[in-house]
This record gives C-alpha cells, sequence and structure tokens, in this order.
C-alpha cells in the first residue's frame, strides 16, 4: 500500500533530531551532556506529589479535549498573574501535548499549502518541520551574532501577501536572546499592517535573566491576532510530563482545537491535575527558579570563557551559544562531532538550527540546566582543548 508521498516528501531532511543523535554520542563515550534541553533533577515535590495523588485518585481516563477544567483555569489565572493578561478559560485556554504539540496543531489549523510563515533564525528545529506538515513555505529572518539583533526592513521584506503567519519566540533557544519592547513593538505593527497572525512560543517565559519579558500579545492591537503558547515542562521541571498550552482569541484556540484532536486527542490526565497545582504555587517558588537558573548560567558562561571560547552571554532560556573560533573551531559541525572524543563535552551545533548555513557556522550551544556539579565538570573537561 502506497504511503502518503506528499507528506514523506515534505519532510525529508527532519529524521532524527540533532538531540537525540547527540545524547547517543553523548551515552556511548560516556561524555557530559550539555546538548539536550533537559534538566537533571525534578520539580518541587509538591507537584511531583500532586501527580501521584492523581494517580491514586483514579483520574486515569481520557481527560476532556480541551484540558481539565482546573488546569485550564490555572493557566488562565497564570496569565493574569504573571503577565495581565485575560483569558476565557472555557474557550480560549487549549491544553495540548506539550508545547510542541500546541505549536504543529496552530501551524496545521492555520496554515496550509500556498500560504508562507516568517520565523526569525535560528529556530528551534520543530518550526521547520510542522510548517512543512503544513504544506507552507518559511520564509526566514536571520537574528545575527554577537547581539543577534535583525534588520527590520529586512523583516518587512519577508512577508508577503502568501503570509498568513509569524512563528515568534522570545526567550529565544537557541539563541537566549530576550525580544525588547522597541523590537516587538516593531514586530506588531508589520503583522497588523499585514493583517497576519502570530504564533508565539513563550515557553521559557520564566527563565529571563536580563531584559524583560513581553508578551507580544500585550501590546496594542496585538491580542486579537496572537496564539499564545507555553509549557509546564520548562517552568517546573518536568520535560518528560508534556503538558502545555495555547492561549488566545476563541476562534483561534477553537481552529487549534480541531487540528489537536486528531494528533494526540489528550493527554497527561493526572499530570494537568498536578500542573494545576504547580501553576498556583507561590511567588517565592517562581522567583527562586529564575534565580537558581541565573546562577547557572552565570557559572556555565564563566567556564566557557575560562576554556577559551568566546561566549555571547544569553539574556534567558536554558542555552548559551559560543563562537568557537578562538579555540581554533572553523566549523560548529565538525567541532561537536569530535568533542566527546576530544575532551568529554557534548554541545549542539547551532548550524543545524539555520537555513542560511554560514551564519552559524562557528556557534554551538550548550545547555546549562544541569547540575552544578555537572556544569564544573564540564568546563573541567572544555579547558583541556588547549592543552
Amino acid at each position: 500500500m502506497q504511503r502518503a508521498p506528499f507528506l514523506t516528501d515534505r519532510l525529508q531532511g527532519f529524521g532524527t533530531t540533532i538531540f537525540a543523535e547527540m545524547s547517543a554520542l553523548a551515552e556511548r563515550t560516556q561524555a557530559v551532556n550539555l546538548g539536550q534541553g533537559f534538566p537533571d533533577t525534578d520539580g518541587p515535590a509538591e507537584v511531583s506529589e500532586a501527580a501521584i495523588q492523581a494517580i491514586r485518585d483514579g483520574h486515569n481516563q481520557y481527560p476532556p479535549g480541551p484540558g481539565i477544567p482546573s488546569l485550564r483555569a490555572a493557566v488562565a489565572e497564570h496569565r493574569a498573574r504573571f503577565r495581565g493578561q485575560h483569558y476565557d478559560p472555557d474557550s480560549e485556554v487549549l491544553i495540548t501535548a506539550g508545547a510542541t504539540e500546541a505549536i504543529a496543531a496552530a501551524l496545521l489549523a492555520l496554515t496550509g499549502p500556498g500560504d508562507e510563515v516568517v520565523t526569525f533564525e535560528p529556530y528551534y528545529d520543530s518550526y521547520a518541520a510542522g510548517i512543512a506538515m503544513s504544506g507552507a513555505q518559511r520564509k526566514v529572518v536571520t537574528l545575527r551574532a554577537p547581539d543577534f539583533t535583525f534588520d527590520i526592513e529586512q523583516f518587512a521584506a519577508a512577508f508577503t501577501p502568501r503570509t498568513k503567519v509569524l512563528l515568534l519566540n522570545t526567550p529565544h533557544n537557541p539563541t537566549g536572546k530576550v525580544f525588547s519592547r522597541e523590537e516587538l513593538t516593531e514586530i506588531a505593527r508589520i503583522c497588523i499592517e499585514r493583517e497576519v497572525i502570530v504564533v508565539t512560543d513563550e515557553v521559557y517565559e520564566h527563565l529571563v535573566f536580563d531584559g524583560e519579558h513581553i508578551p507580544i500579545a500585550t501590546l496594542p492591537g496585538m491580542a486579537e491576532r496572537t496564539v499564545t503558547v507555553s509549557s509546564a515542562g520548562k517552568i517546573f521541571s518536568f520535560t518528560g510530563w508534556k503538558i502545555g498550552w495555547a492561549c488566545g482569541p476563541a476562534p483561534l484556540v477553537a481552529a487549534v482545537r480541531t487540528a489537536k484532536q486528531f494528533l494526540t486527542f489528550v493527554s497527561g490526565g493526572p499530570f494537568q491535575h498536578a500542573v494545576a497545582v504547580g501553576l498556583r504555587l507561590g511567588d517565592d517558588f517562581f522567583g527562586a527558579y529564575t534565580a537558581e537558573l541565573r546562577a547557572k548560567r552565570d557559572r556555565l558562561c564563566s567556564g566557557l570563557a575560562e576554556a577559551g571560547f568566546d561566549v555571547l552571554t544569553p539574556q534567558g532560556t536554558y542555552f548559551a551559544t559560543c563562537d568557537i573560533t578562538p579555540v581554533g573551531g572553523t566549523d560548529g559541525v565538525e567541532f561537536c562531532l569530535a568533542l566527546p572524543e576530544r575532551c568529554g563535552v557534548v554541545a549542539v551545533p547551532s548550524q543545524v538550527f539555520y537555513d542560511n548555513l554560514a551564519e552559524g557556522s562557528r556557534l554551538i550551544r550548550f545547555a546549562f540546566c544541569k547540575r552544578d556539579e555537572v556544569l564544573d565538570e564540564a568546563a573541567r573537561r572544555l579547558r583541556t582543548l588547549g592543552a
């Protein structure tokens, strides 16, 4: 029986992700894995205990399609509490299988063959796959090192009459950039002028160390055209639970829900109950979480600088980008593939996040969401590069 060749053709090149490949390399070489962005410790005990209790209480069958009411209410409360946004939990909040599904469902719902999606490069790899699955075309605008700024005229020129969606990510993976109010204001102006919907990935919203996280939906004229995506995995360090959400105006959320129901249908029943508990934790938890990751950023960035890298200190996220030129590197892919054998550390080449490969050819990315002793050991090993 013939398999859907149209979809197979679209997804050529989106095989095993670089993260899986590098994690396998780390395991094979027993290297310190600073490649894939997942913590090596669990999140708050009260959240994990809430999941256990939900299992014991029998919340183990299909949850409601849009998500359990208590979690949708908690998401709405969270957005109001931290972002000043107000959503109806019954019609403007959708629970998804992580942020990745929310983004994929939004792209499938809001774009199709002949449409275009504008996004910034470097970009998280699932963006390209989601756009490809929808049948749309990807148009990229480059964030240029060392400060990852962009040219607003180039950004405006990326929009055509076929542009339906801007896919925005702030705080930004992999660069750690936090888009400024001035940048977002210009982005919003162009999206309004061109009548474009924005899908904004804000999974690192609580990991801003310098600057301020500003949801683009809070800017004038943007609430009615923005789908905001976030995730419990990055907030509570339970990345394997895969609980995310999408918030926005009811018609857009209804469209996303229509696509989502034929992806996972539902997911994570007991975990949804636990995340509702987590979102209602006190400000002390969220403040301490940000402070802890800021300290880890500073710890690893200091170690990378001591090892000889040119460190492009991130404003947010889990990730630090480095230029490998000072340590003799000329190709990030070759450098990262050799690094485990050279000194027992795994990183990810930033080049895989670019369409314009030359832009990221000498950049690599390290994850710092690890225990301090792991970060210190990685830094110690990396210092041997110059030996």
